[in-house]
């Protein structure tokens, strides 16, 4: 497979490869920022490759992480053979992201950062890495920001590599999560303007573990307030039909008065639509 890269000559996924070794090999010691996704863990399986122990992945828990990805990160991190280190961070204690508007994420990633680059000064790494990718810069996403400021350095974006090619390369190390769906953090499920809490946040993640106990592999609970948006993958739809009391059943006993499952499926960024 051959693609293009800012306009560029075409270049395979093994020569982004090679730029991406390359890229991290320069970079000579780095703290990896975790979440277990396929992205961050593409760049810890290569960096550990390259870097062996100046290479450190860090996972941070919070209100907002989704419940049972430190254990898939764990997981990940122990097969990858990496150090982790997992941390606590709060982004609810900040009344700018609470208040939920559409740079969000700024705020949360800033956070994110300021504790890795004490991290980072602590351990003499000389950078800080996350896994964004190619794609990433197309989509509207103020945490770039965030990464701009701290001058983070993003690999799989510097060596051209999109999601679909995060993903073969992922396949091709061998990854046992190469072929997860993405898992944003809860707040995403909260439309812009609408306050979020711990109470939204415990109420989300309650409905997205019951939906996953029913086998659904890409679920989101749009929390909508007062009522809950069911999104599930579109090929997942025939099966939430037959489910549809159930379902209904179930989130409203966690606390929604109104539940209603999104005929249109699952669509990134679906609570804002």
């Amino acid at each position: 497979m051959r693609t293009m890269v800012n306009g560029a000559a075409p270049m395979s996924i093994e020569n982004k490869e090679q730029r991406l070794k390359s890229c991290i090999k320069a970079c000579e010691s780095a703290v990896i920022a975790f979440s277990g996704g396929v992205d961050s863990s593409l760049v810890c399986a290569v960096s550990h490759e390259v870097l062996g122990d100046r290479a450190v992945a860090i996972t941070a828990i919070s209100p907002t992480y989704p419940p049972g990805e430190l254990e898939s990160a764990r997981s990940v991190a122990k097969w990858i053979g990496i150090r982790l280190l997992v941390i606590k961070t709060n982004e609810l204690k900040n009344p700018e992201f609470c208040r939920n508007p559409p740079e969000r994420c700024y705020h949360c990633k800033r956070e994110l950062l300021e504790r890795l680059e004490k991290i980072r000064k602590k351990l003499g790494f000389k950078h800080i890495f996350d896994g964004t990718n190619r794609d990433d810069h197309r989509d509207y996403r103020p945490g770039l920001r965030a990464l701009r400021e701290f001058g983070v350095i993003s690999p799989l974006a510097e060596a051209g590599l999109t999601k679909n090619e995060v993903r073969k390369l992922a396949l091709r190390y061998g990854l046992p999560n190469a072929e997860k769906p993405a898992s944003p953090c809860l707040a995403s499920r909260i439309p812009f303007g609408q306050e979020i809490t711990a109470e939204k946040l415990k109420r989300i993640a309650r409905g997205e573990e019951f939906l996953r106990s029913l086998g659904f592999r890409v679920v989101r609970v749009r929390d909508h307030g007062n009522w809950a948006r069911v999104e599930v993958g579109k090929e997942e739809l025939d099966r939430a039909k037959e489910l549809e009391e159930r379902i209904i059943s179930a989130l409203k006993a966690m606390g929604y008065p109104t539940v209603a499952i999104d005929r249109g499926g699952y669509r990134m960024g679906g609570a804002n639509l």
